[in-house]
């Protein structure tokens, strides 16, 4: 009886390890094929984004080209696949600088403790007071509309969530008996930090980070449909869907299109970022 019952055990665990890198490798999948899209298209698109052909306007799919054209006669497959560069590009970017900075901070902190953790966690509330549309809007009073502008607004927004992450944790591992030995025989926080601290927590940082770019995903389409993102002519995701406001009822394609490659690239991020954790994360390993 004891062999059938771990037989069944095992088979138990085998399909829930399965179900667990399901999520991380239908996210690789996605975010691999739109990485590959939005490479493609720095060398070839079936048509220049930006190339109007008037006659040919407001033309459905496959009646002209693939996935038909916009208001200005557009293709829209070359419009999707150059957006898929602008907004990946940002939304990497952002997250990956934005990331940086609030680890940093973060770490530093805990390392640090007092008052120094006092000031980062009031500016990380003052930094989240102003959401990056918010942010966006000011930059842009300054600076105008364009790439920089929304790198910039996502950036600044993603400090105080990375560093209020690498914080908790990084305050979690400078309790571990490890730490401590590493005091007693003289280290330096500096050490601590870089030796002990950061590779025990670095796992938790990227799953965050691939989370987190769900989310700039949607920040940045979200700041292209105000006008704030990357200057015309260049499309973006989010630009397209403002665009076909006005032409809901004669060509929905305009705005469902865009629409689904958003949803497309949050759910692979957040697919990738769920499957990183199972992966990556002891407590989630030994449950």
């Amino acid at each position: 009886m004891a062999p059938v019952v771990s037989a069944a055990i095992a088979g138990r665990r085998r399909r829930f390890q399965l179900s667990r890198r399901i999520n991380l490798i239908s996210g690789a999948v996605i975010i691999g094929l739109l990485v590959a899209v939005a490479l493609l298209s720095l060398v070839w698109t079936p048509l220049p984004p930006a190339k109007m052909q008037i006659i040919h306007k407001l033309q459905p799919p496959l009646a002209f080209g693939l996935l038909g054209t916009d208001q200005f006669g557009r293709d829209v497959l070359s419009m999707l696949m150059a957006g898929c560069w602008n907004s990946l590009s940002i939304a990497i970017t952002a997250v990956a600088i934005g990331g940086t900075l609030g680890s940093i901070a973060g770490i530093s902190a805990a390392a640090i403790r007092g008052p120094f953790e006092a000031l980062l966690m009031r500016i990380c509330d003052v930094i989240f007071a102003l959401p990056p549309i918010l942010s966006a809007m000011m930059l842009g009073a300054f600076l105008g509309p364009g790439r920089f502008t929304a790198v910039t607004a996502i950036a600044v927004f993603m400090i105080p969530v990375f560093a209020r992450m690498t914080l908790a944790t990084s305050l979690q591992a400078w309790s571990r008996d490890y730490v401590t030995a590493a005091r007693a025989i003289g280290n330096t926080r500096l050490a601590i930090s870089l030796r002990h601290v950061l590779p025990n927590i670095l796992s938790q940082i990227i799953v965050h980070g691939a989370i987190q770019l769900g989310l700039a995903i949607l920040t940045e389409a979200g700041l292209s449909f105000l006008g704030l993102g990357v200057a015309p002519p260049a499309p973006t995701w989010g630009r397209m869907l403002a665009e076909a406001q006005t032409y809901l009822a004669a060509a929905p394609w305009l705005a469902v299109l865009p629409g689904l490659a958003i949803a497309l690239a949050v759910f692979g991020f957040n697919m990738l970022g769920d499957g990183l954790r199972d992966l990556l994360d002891p407590r989630e390993a030994s449950r």
